[in-house]
């Protein structure tokens, strides 16, 4: 087991591992638990009961924050015509087509999300190795496949985040930074997980919410109490 620094450990004596917490008072250990130096992201981690080799069991999808995530997303668009016209007056960084495909295919990754029209996609399908695996292939099931490219772009430049099942069926997100309020943090977390709530696949047999743990970068994670969350889901 890797060895704790100082800060982590001492942050640590704040939790006890044994208890879930309720969702406000998990975020309130998160913000006493947070030792760095800098404004630490607040994450969540949710075990869920599925089986992702599965694919009717892969959940995968996007949802807006209401307080947004405390960091600005760099949004590259491919379109043409109109649409780049409406990317741009938008906010989108970056709006093209082949010049950036050949921009990334060098090795430029200067953006966070990508966008592309559906008419773009045979174009952006050439960097599908390149994209893929960094996780920022376009996507319809989570919108960045799109004609709405004013929603998409202003979607994500209020604090859309994007969320999906790893091997093990967890899903990992930011919901926050350490200088957010308990509230704020407390509605970004709701927001996500009712999203989840909604996505529950019909083969997905027993508990669903099986775990929820909630940390910051650097320090310990703190267990939230699932039971309340999924009876007011019912």
């Amino acid at each position: 087991m890797a060895k704790r620094g100082k800060n982590y450990l001492e942050a640590a004596k704040l939790i006890d591992r044994n208890v879930a917490y309720e969702i406000e008072e998990a975020l309130e250990l998160v913000k006493k638990a947070s030792k760095a130096k800098f404004d630490e992201t607040v994450e969540v981690a949710v075990r869920l009961g599925v089986d992702p080799r599965k694919n009717d069991q892969q959940i995968r999808g996007a949802v807006v924050l209401p307080h947004g995530t405390g960091k600005t997303q760099r949004v590259l668009v491919f379109a043409k015509g109109e649409k780049a016209k409406e990317a741009e007056a938008a906010g989108a960084d970056y709006v093209g087509d082949e010049e950036y495909v050949n921009k990334i295919q060098e090795g430029w990754f200067d953006f966070d999300v990508v966008v592309a029209t559906p008419d773009m996609m045979g174009t952006v399908g050439k960097l599908g190795r390149v994209l893929g695996p960094k996780g920022l292939m376009p996507n319809p099931k989570t919108g960045t496949v799109t004609f709405e490219v004013e929603k998409a772009v202003k979607d994500i430049k209020a604090g859309k985040i994007e969320y999906r099942t790893d091997k093990a069926g967890n899903i990992h997100a930011p919901i926050g930074k350490v200088s957010f309020e308990v509230s704020q943090l407390a509605d970004n977390l709701r927001t996500l997980l009712d999203a989840l709530l909604k996505a529950k696949p019909a083969a997905a047999k027993g508990t669903y919410m099986k775990n929820i743990t909630v940390s910051s970068t650097m320090g310990p994670g703190v267990k939230v109490n699932t039971l309340k969350i999924t009876a007011s889901a019912k």
